[in-house]
């Protein structure tokens, strides 16, 4: 009995690794190889999703709402299935007191873990959700899945590197300047926010997790748990990106010349960003086709920091996974970044 009991979670680890090696090779790193290629010889990586090559999305209407979702599903569908995988295999295969050890503590440290963890990720906001979801199921502590979910899209390396080709390394070393900021920050005020009786609440829990006999066939748990979350998340995703869909022409007006630099218009560029929803690197086509359009600098900055990191959706799937308050704090945190670097492009003259 003892025996069988050690070897589970090693067999349990060991699976979970060669689905998010496999899966994430399958899904992010074998097709961005070859479009890093893409983007350095054709200085493109495709069309904006937000509005094709037109000056401004289409009126809000149901086919809007279902071409953008169309669109949208068909760029992120496996990674959402790859996500929905890992987030219910951290509950299902991995002992609750590893993903404990590695993001529980409310230092830097787990901050740093979390932070370091997105980058090999690569997805976008929604579909890093579900494995923040999972994480905090196993009481990561708030910080470190802050960050790996914002560090999953902000510190994305392919979207650097396709940044960089595309619209310039002035524009990604701006990325990345910010978003190291952004990720670590903010992930560390959030575990600064977290209270002596929460942070005894969560060792309570884990302890809890840790004693409990886990019965039944490991598979048929994960099982179990990929149909709950997938039952939870996808029909409320699918109906806000729906809405999102229809609503582009609200969030963003007709692009041209007169979205100068002013900073009502950075602002509410930075809003729109945090408030919309993208696949991974989508704001790279979306500001070149914004900038050849000439709108300025300052706006684009803005969509820099905020179309990527979160959205109305993932805020949505997450709302059970933290208090709401530290929600707004990072959407309000996300917003003002974007400020900061549409300030920044301005000053800089990119």
């Amino acid at each position: 009995m003892n025996t069988t009991r050690q070897a589970a979670p090693a067999s349990g680890w060991l699976i979970f690794l060669l689905l998010a090696i496999a899966g994430l090779f399958y899904v992010k790193w074998f097709p961005y190889y070859h479009r890093a290629f893409t983007a350095a010889s054709t200085h493109s990586i495709g069309t904006s999703i937000l509005m094709g090559s037109a000056a401004s999305p289409p009126a809000p209407s149901f086919d809007a709402a279902l071409g953008y979702a169309w669109a949208y599903g068909k760029a992120i569908w496996q990674a959402m299935v790859l996500g929905l995988l890992l987030g219910s295999a951290v509950q299902a295969l991995l002992p609750a007191h590893w993903v404990a050890k590695a993001l529980g503590k409310t230092g830097f440290g787990s901050v740093a873990a979390g932070g370091m963890l997105a980058i090999p990720g690569m997805m976008c906001t929604c579909c890093a959700a579900p494995v923040v979801v999972g994480l905090r199921a196993r009481e990561a502590s708030p910080g470190g899945a802050i960050a790996f979910w914002l560090g999953n899209s902000v510190l994305n390396p392919a979207t650097l590197v396709f940044m960089g080709f595309v619209l310039g390394w002035q524009w990604a070393g701006l990325r990345l300047a910010l978003g190291v900021l952004m990720v670590f920050g903010l992930g560390y005020l959030v575990n600064r926010l977290v209270t002596p009786g929460e942070a005894h609440a969560a060792d309570a829990r884990v302890a809890e997790l840790i004693t409990r006999q886990q019965d039944g066939n490991a598979f048929v748990r994960w099982l179990s748990i990929f149909t709950r979350m997938a039952v939870r998340l996808v029909p409320e995703y699918v109906v806000l990106i729906l809405l999102l869909g229809a609503a582009r022409a609200w969030l963003f007006p007709h692009i041209g010349p007169a979205i100068g630099n002013d900073i009502l218009w950075i602002v509410a560029f930075a809003v729109a960003g945090m408030l919309f929803v993208i696949p991974t690197a989508g704001e790279v086509p979306i500001i070149q086709a914004m900038l050849a359009l000439g709108m300025g600098v300052g706006p684009a900055g803005a969509l820099l920091m905020t179309l990527p990191p979160i959205s109305v959706p993932s805020l949505v799937m997450l709302a059970r996974s933290f208090q709401p308050r530290l929600l707004a704090i990072v959407a309000a945190a996300v917003v003002a970044f974007g400020i900061v670097a549409g300030l920044l492009a301005v000053a800089s003259g990119l």
